[in-house]
């Protein structure tokens, strides 16, 4: 698998006359540019900009979203939220597989998501300007994802469970390598404009065993400290 061509453009419709559209349509059709626009120029982008680009006033696009926090609101909802899949925790909660193989599967449907260019893009510039859709998005991540896998190695390697033992920070932090190792591969792709050497289902692969190799050895150290 490769980090496809993903982006989509925003086309200027500059001279041609405004189609009349059913709400719903027009909703979705502001929301879909919101996305691209944002992705591509940040979030100082103006709303006149994003206007012009699909062909209406300013003021139609407020009539749809009251203000610009509203519209990046939208943003996060279409790209993070309407984008998860829900069947990524049944695959991690799924103990009839190896929790190798789990991971591996998790990780290469998830990465065909979080590795496009809007996803990529609108994660860094709400970073950069202080919006909380990354705050938000990783505390999900952490609750849906990351403590699950903390939840399933201490399984593999019979250690205490939560309840036994509540998780500790360092071992959700272990996790918190392996998504960072595959956010970086879409920050070359989609920022640095740097492109994979070798395809990403291998990456994938080679960094979950990593991660289980070291925490073999590293989460029952970290449960014997006080």
């Amino acid at each position: 698998m490769s980090i496809e061509q993903t982006k989509t453009e925003v086309v200027p419709q500059e001279g041609q006359p405004r189609k009349r559209m059913k709400r719903e349509d027009r909703d979705r059709e502001i929301a879909k540019a919101a996305v691209a626009f944002f992705a591509e120029v940040g979030f100082d982008g103006d709303t006149r900009e994003l206007a012009r680009r699909l062909g209406v006033t300013q003021s139609l696009i407020f009539r749809y979203f009251p203000n610009k926090a509203a519209l990046i609101e939208r943003v996060y909802q279409e790209v993070y939220v309407g984008r998860w899949n829900p069947y990524w925790e049944t695959i991690i909660a799924d103990r009839s597989v190896p929790l190798q193989d789990r991971l591996v599967r998790l990780y290469k449907d998830y990465s065909r998501v979080s590795l496009t260019y809007d996803w990529v893009r609108i994660f860094m510039f709400s970073g950069l300007k202080g919006e909380d859709i990354n705050t938000r998005y990783l505390k999900f991540l952490r609750s849906r994802i990351l403590e699950p896998i903390a939840i399933e190695v201490r399984a593999e390697l019979g250690l205490p469970t939560p309840e036994e033992l509540p998780l500790k920070m360092s071992e959700i932090e272990l996790a918190w390598g392996i998504n960072s190792r595959i956010f970086y591969l879409g920050q070359r792709k989609w920022i640095f404009n740097v492109p994979l050497d070798i395809e990403l289902d291998q990456i994938i692969e080679h960094t979950i065993i990593t991660y289980l190799s070291g925490a073999k050895t590293v989460v029952p150290m970290l449960i014997k400290q006080d």
